[in-house]
């Protein structure tokens, strides 16, 4: 007989540190691998027909406002700004070549490096797009990936890969300033957010188009793009679609030096023109920001591009209530919804699932390398799982046209008010109307609310 026993909700993130940790070893998290599928994802959790190529580049923003070197009322230095960037993409592997393939990087403990193991296989060849009942002509939909403060290009590879299965070309950027190696004062971060993102989708429309010389040559449409961002990488996606700072951000005490996010102020003219149309579609994952007075109403209306937020109802760092919830809530111009994991932090389905070094070199610090990417309730291949079945909606339906999708994202608010009713033939009865693509209770614990503009 198996003694059980209760777990009080009140007691400290130690304990439930150390259940997490138990669990996730028994599951062989050992392995560090960032393309689990577990026995509960939904359906489109599932990874698509395509194998996966991956290489890694470096692109230079020539002449970018210099902010760490930049002082209060003096002129603005200016800088090439480089970055490096992982690329997910559809592939045709050679004969006899297996998929699978590794990342060696580091932790959120610079110092702790580790090894990561996915689909994707360096430097293979790419395939072009070859269905013609495709929706749109070229290449595959771009969707860039942006991380939080600090993090690298890895802390997402899990929905890199995934998404890269599925048809999309997927691009993932280590943010100069911000990565666990290279974390600099946050007033860098606060200005090149944005202008990271887009010109990382400039440079790979350029990359894109015939004659560039460059492997996405025809392989990649960024007419057609969509973009996911975290944390500081979520507050970037929401500037990037049309959520202009407020005037009182442009002051703060991390604020860049001489105003300058007044550049893309929603005061600002030319910041509203400067509103991409080649973004179709936006997810932003547990946006920083509001809580710190960087949006207000004026701002949050300059929101149309269609988005995605997603967070966890207990997020202490960008907050919930007052923070993404009230960002969605704000956007009122926009077609968007929001996907809630109840009880989860900050780490809310973006983070890759703890590497199995960080069980040994943490602790159960908020602070610790375990803790950077764990949540204390929710599992985390669990939620990576949940994300990529609605990444996956969201992007076929706003990127690719594929209207079947929006069946998956036409939900009863609640998961837990869905019915999950078959009859003995296994096909849905009347009274049927549990989430698409989800198994009979798997879908408790999720909201999944809708919010259309305003007329």
């Amino acid at each position: 007989m198996t003694q059980m026993t209760q777990i009080n909700p009140q007691r400290p993130r130690a304990a439930l540190f150390i259940l997490t940790v138990l669990a996730s070893a028994t599951l062989g998290a050992q392995q560090n691998r960032i393309d689990t599928v577990t026995p509960s994802a939904p359906e489109l959790a599932s990874h698509g027909a395509h194998d996966i190529g991956v290489r890694t580049i470096q692109a230079t923003d020539r002449n970018r406002a210099d902010i760490l070197n930049t002082k209060e009322g003096g002129p603005v230095a200016r800088y090439d700004r480089t970055l490096t960037l992982e690329i997910w993409y559809p592939a045709t592997l050679a004969t006899g070549q297996q998929p699978g393939g590794e990342y060696r990087t580091i932790t959120r403990d610079p110092s702790l490096s580790v090894t990561l193991h996915g689909r994707a296989v360096r430097d293979a060849a790419p395939r072009l797009r070859q269905d013609s009942s495709e929706a749109g002509s070229g290449g595959y939909p771009l969707i860039i990936i942006s991380h939080g403060y600090p993090g690298n290009r890895y802390l997402m590879s899990h929905l890199g890969e995934n998404l890269a299965s599925k048809g999309f070309v997927t691009v993932s950027i280590d943010h100069k300033d911000s990565t666990y190696d290279d974390q600099k004062a946050f007033g860098s971060t606060l200005y090149n957010r944005p202008f990271d993102q887009l010109f990382v989708l400039n440079e790979l429309d350029r990359l894109g188009r015939p004659g560039s010389g460059s492997f996405l040559a025809g392989l990649v449409d960024a007419s057609r793009a969509g973009i996911v961002g975290y944390s500081m990488g979520g507050y970037g996606v929401v500037n990037v679609i049309g959520g202009g700072y407020s005037k009182a951000s442009e002051t703060g005490s991390t604020a860049p030096p001489n105003r300058l996010l007044a550049e893309r102020g929603a005061a600002n003219p030319e910041y509203r023109k400067s509103v991409d149309s080649r973004i179709k579609a936006a997810i932003a994952i547990g946006p920083w920001g509001m809580q710190g007075g960087f949006w207000d109403a004026e701002g949050l209306q300059g929101i149309r591009t269609p988005v995605l937020f997603v967070a966890g109802s207990a997020d202490d760092v960008s907050g919930y209530e007052k923070g993404t919830r009230a960002i969605f809530q704000g956007a009122v111009n926009a077609d968007r919804y929001l996907l809630t994991f109840i009880n989860a932090n900050h780490n809310a389905a973006a983070p890759i699932p703890a590497p199995a070094e960080t069980y040994r070199a943490s602790g159960p610090s908020p602070s610790s390398p375990f803790t950077h990417y764990a949540d204390p309730v929710w599992d985390t291949a669990r939620m990576n799982n949940i994300l990529h079945h609605f990444a996956t909606a969201y992007f076929s339906l706003y990127l690719k046209g594929e209207q079947d999708k929006q069946a998956y994202l036409d939900v009863v608010p609640n998961g837990r008010d869905a019915v999950y009713s078959m009859d003995r033939d296994g096909k849905p009865a009347a009274a049927h109307n549990y989430w698409k693509g989800f198994k009979r209770g798997t879908a408790v614990g999720l909201m999944l609310e809708r919010a259309s503009p305003v007329k």
